[in-house]
């Protein structure tokens, strides 16, 4: 998967928003509509506990991946992607 996030400015919304998006690459419908529900699924896990308020944050499916791999991995993914969007810069 892939994350992209944005820190708000201090006069928008507040808490934690997400948004799910999947390319036609990833499959059919049927295919894009899986990887969603998992990343939305992962999201849930892991965002409570490792996202920020006040940020914006886009989760994108990948093709053949996102569907087929292991849940306990594409949550560890998201943990280590959050980590380093919210990692001290150098």
């Amino acid at each position: 998967m892939m994350v992209q996030a944005r820190k708000r400015a201090l006069d928008e919304a507040e808490g934690i928003r997400v948004g799910f998006t999947c390319s036609k690459k990833v499959g059919n419908a049927v295919a894009r509509n899986r990887a969603k529900r998992r990343l939305r699924a992962a999201a849930r896990a892991v965002l409570p506990d490792h996202g920020r308020d006040g940020w914006d944050y886009v989760l994108i499916g990948r093709a053949e991946v996102t569907a087929a791999r292991p849940f306990d991995a594409l949550l560890d993914d998201l943990r280590q992607a959050l980590r380093k969007i919210h990692s001290p810069r150098k």
